[in-house]
């Protein structure tokens, strides 16, 4: 392949910026002769931080700027955490690859490091997932939980300066920020499971450059790459987004994959979860089947009451 440069397209956040760092890393070594560029691209996401993503346009907000620049051939790549990724990708674009998944779960951080069971009743927790909050009332209905935006580093602070008792975030954005040490407690994914894809990086590219699908090939990881498949379709079929309380989360062992479901009313009174078993590679129609018992659990009546408010 001849020499010529690659450009990453990234957000400017911290957390971003060292994933775009790492995938430019792997690629220089993978790819020696290529030089690579990282290029920051300001979303709206990022510039929106003091309202609720779902009352703003969801998840797309933070891949819109990004996946347009790709489009009018500013970047080659770029780079996102899958958990931010909306359901729907613009026809000439594709997920190209995805690297190993960092740990999936969420994250407690509390005030002398209290454990989530230990936390006084009525204790304020801080959280931008709707997601996590239908989860943690669900399983303690007791908790204020309060509304979280920001980076890492800004939500971390706001444990302070809010008064927090504690805070949810994911646990791989902190292990790879070095913040490990600030974790109080990881959460079993049965008080809360993932959001699909979380813990993993994903690599977008144009579905037409065959060139690049080839440089990013030996950087999928197939398991991963499969888990989010599966969990994707759940989601898709239940026509979800992060004004959804949703759940996804697949684990591959061998052949096999695991997969679990779930969906919640906001107020965490009613939690539809399933589970199937399966071969990996059948993970697309797995989560299609998933998502559909959910929906005939009870999700369909969930969905229709968010969705008319």
């Amino acid at each position: 392949m001849e020499s010529r440069k690659i450009k990453i397209g990234s957000r400017g956040s911290p957390l971003a910026l060292w994933q775009a760092n790492w995938i430019k890393g792997q690629l220089e070594t993978l790819h020696p002769e290529i030089p690579v560029e990282l290029v920051i691209i300001k979303t709206s996401g990022d510039k929106i931080q003091d309202v609720p993503l779902a009352k703003i346009g969801g998840k797309g907000l933070f891949v819109k700027e990004i996946e347009e620049a790709m489009l009018r051939n500013e970047i080659d790549f770029a780079v996102h955490s899958m958990k931010d990724m909306p359901i729907k990708f613009p026809f000439a674009l594709c997920i190209a690859a995805v690297t190993k998944r960092e740990n999936p779960f969420d994250a407690l951080i509390s005030r002398n490091d209290i454990k989530l069971d230990d936390l006084p009743k009525g204790a304020k927790v801080g959280t931008g997932s709707l997601r996590r909050m239908s989860q943690l009332l669900h399983y303690r209905p007791d908790l204020n939980l309060v509304p979280l935006r920001g980076n890492l580093d800004t939500r971390i602070k706001k444990l302070e300066t809010e008064g927090l008792h504690a805070i949810i975030l994911a646990a791989a954005g902190l292990i790879r920020m070095g913040w490990e040490d600030k974790i109080s407690e990881i959460i079993s994914p049965e008080i809360l499971l993932p959001a699909m894809g979380q813990g993993a990086v994903g690599i977008e590219a144009r579905k037409h450059d065959v060139d690049n699908q080839i440089l990013l090939a030996d950087m999928d990881d197939e398991d991963t790459h499969l888990a989010l498949d599966a969990e994707r379709a759940v989601v898709t079929q239940l026509e979800g987004g992060c004004n959804v309380p949703i759940g996804a989360f697949a684990t591959i062992e061998g052949d096999e994959m695991r997969l679990q479901g779930l969906v919640a009313s906001l107020d965490g009174k009613t939690v539809y979860k399933t589970e199937s078993q399966g071969r990996k590679l059948d993970a697309k129609s797995m989560g299609k089947e998933l998502g559909n018992t959910l929906l005939e659990m009870g999700g369909d009546k969930i969905m229709q009451a968010i969705h008319s408010t």
